[in-house]
């Protein structure tokens, strides 16, 4: 099998990607803790770890259940050379070109991360409802969107500063996340993880330097933290496009709450029926398109979801949310000289007199206000668009 060298580790272990695996053998003895189904948890007597993409070229079936998994890893360490009984390996939908490596160091420890990454289709928010309960062989499904990390230490340390270390590597990936506001796919919360994540840290038993701490206030921890966290981010913009770049638009932050192009264009449809000129989709689109990456638009917008978010966490009442939210809408009309008055949107958002406990009502209603801005200012748009044209014709008598 064809065999592409990454890197090479000053321990003298080496990452290579082998089809669409990427394989790190040991030169020497390893400590391993990690979260495979195939020789999981603690382990001293493995000579090598994989990251395996489910839709490679093996030739093995990506079907997988509970009740086949072990034996499909045994398959897959196999079809890449290894012996299986000294291997641990980890599954994703991500392609392996797409993998980011990290290094970060400090005197003589080094921390390296190597991550494939994707939350475009499987990203939630722990505590979102669950897709199984394990009962009696249930189904197991991997879904495109698993985030696993490989990170390597120089170090020698004991089994529950390796226990820590993965506690802190899985503080990193979610930070990571979390300063992208990647959303969940099954709530409205921002993002976690992935519901398939894997993660495997590997420590230098033939090391003379060794560790016992790898919180946060230790180095070891910090720089677990930089690793994980550059490498993560890096890892979600090869795959998905995921980047504060692509992050900077009003459909990309109210995603999670449900506002889509085709949601967006069914209420424009519903709002604009009675009125003239009206929109093709096309038209509409693009329109939205417009606005959908407008500077002031975007950054009021973010202010906007945050105070949704504070809502839903406690942390501010839905009365407040909603003067607040108020005011963002009036300021992003405002923008366009237009006011709230505009379509009897300010009887929409004059709601402070509701039920404070119903914090579900105040939602609705504050996404709704937002849609009724969005397609406001669309209409106005279109308005000026059509009596633009309109003089245009006039002028060449048409």
């Amino acid at each position: 099998m064809d065999s592409l060298l990454l890197h090479s580790l000053e321990t003298g272990d080496e990452i290579h990607r082998r089809q669409d695996s990427i394989v790190l053998t040991f030169k020497g003895p390893r400590k391993v803790l990690s979260t495979s189904r195939l020789n999981g948890g603690y382990r001293e007597d493995l000579t090598a770890v994989f990251n395996h993409n489910i839709n490679s070229g093996l030739g093995l079936q990506t079907d997988i259940h509970s009740g086949n998994y072990h034996e499909h890893m045994t398959l897959v360490a196999k079809a890449l050379g290894l012996k299986p009984q000294n291997a641990a390996g980890l599954l994703t939908a991500a392609h392996m070109e797409n993998a980011a490596l990290k290094t970060n160091s400090y005197d003589d420890l080094s921390v390296t991360a190597i991550v494939t990454a994707g939350v475009d289709y499987n990203g939630g928010r722990v505590g979102d409802p669950a897709s199984f309960h394990e009962r009696r062989g249930e189904v197991v499904s991997l879904t495109p969107g698993t985030i696993n990390v490989f990170l390597a230490i120089n170090a020698d340390m004991p089994e529950e500063t390796l226990a820590r270390a993965l506690v802190t590597c899985t503080e990193a990936k979610t930070a990571a996340l979390q300063e992208l506001m990647a959303g969940s796919c099954y709530s409205n919360g921002l993002a976690t993880g992935s519901g398939t994540d894997g993660t495997i840290i590997i420590a230098n038993s033939c090391s003379e330097q060794q560790l016992f701490y790898a919180g946060k206030h230790s180095k070891l921890g910090e720089l677990i933290g930089l690793a994980v966290k550059a490498a993560v981010r890096e890892a979600l913009f090869l795959e998905t496009g995921l980047s504060p770049k692509s992050q900077f638009s009003i459909l990309k932050r109210f995603k999670r709450f449900g506002l889509e192009v085709k949601s967006l264009w069914h209420a424009y449809r519903k709002y604009r029926k009675d009125r003239t000129p009206s929109l093709s989709y096309a038209e509409f689109e693009q329109l939205l398109t417009v606005l959908d990456r407008d500077e002031n638009i975007v950054v009021l917008t973010t202010l906007y979801i945050h105070l949704l978010d504070q809502m839903i966490w406690g942390l501010i009442s839905p009365s407040q949310a909603a003067r607040a939210g108020q005011d963002i809408i009036v300021s992003i009309m405002a923008s366009y000289g237009l006011s709230p008055e505009l379509d009897g949107l300010s009887q929409k958002i004059g709601f402070y007199n509701q039920d404070t406990s119903d914090q579900n009502n105040y939602i609705s209603v504050m996404i709704e206000n937002y849609v009724q801005m969005i397609l406001t200012l669309i209409a106005f748009q279109r308005n000026g668009l059509y009596k633009a044209c309109c003089q245009t014709d006039q002028r060449y008598g048409n």
